[in-house]
């Protein structure tokens, strides 16, 4: 299996992690989006939408979409509850992810680490970090009551909220008054196959 990404990507990184967590091995194709090599007509045979990160399986064929991914390579694991109601809160929190709380956490870190806070995007970082605020709230609200975002076991909803929120503080969120949050970061971090976004 082949992942191309940006090992620096959150959604990027959430591949690699899972990868790790369930032993499987792959082949890491790096990928500069800058430079613009997810827009190559080579890439976009593979991934017509020209993002990352991307899956090719053996047999060639190509899957996008991180959290698409994360459910294909879970499937049929502990990662992915068997009761529907529990199934359905894992959805629940992969749309939260990348519906309310990548679009801000994600958006303000890019603006902060890579681009040094351009004069043109203070407004919309300053929105990105109210917003961003309020979905670490809510991620904190449940992780007082219980150990995993799905009740008492972890799941891929933990994988892809942990790949922006470890990294939260680049872009500006201080987590010092996230215990869940910053517990919950800890517990994922003393994983045994656990690996860092170098590591992937």
């Amino acid at each position: 299996m082949k992942v191309y990404g940006d090992k620096r990507s959150g959604n990027c990184y959430k591949i690699g992690l899972l990868l790790k967590l369930l032993g499987r091995s792959y082949e890491w194709v790096d990928i500069d989006i800058l430079k613009g090599e997810t827009h190559t007509p080579e890439f976009l045979c593979k991934n017509p939408n020209g993002k990352i990160p991307l899956i090719e399986l053996d047999d060639g064929r190509c899957l996008s979409e991180s959290n698409a991914i994360l459910g294909y390579l879970a499937d049929g694991t502990d990662l992915v509850p068997q009761d529907p109601f529990e199934k359905a809160q894992l959805y629940s929190w992969l749309f939260f992810e990348q519906y309310s709380h990548e679009p801000k956490i994600a958006v303000a870190r890019f603006i902060k680490l890579y681009q040094d806070m351009p004069e043109d995007r203070v407004a919309e970082y300053e929105t990105c970090l109210e917003k961003g605020y309020k979905a670490l709230g809510i991620m904190e609200s449940q992780l007082l009551h219980t150990r995993w975002l799905v009740g008492e076991s972890m799941t891929i909803a933990d994988v892809a909220l942990y790949a922006y929120t470890h990294v939260a503080h680049e872009g500006g969120f201080n987590l010092r008054d996230f215990e869940g949050i910053r517990t919950w970061i800890e517990r994922i971090q003393a994983l045994p196959d656990y690996a860092s976004m170098e590591e992937i």
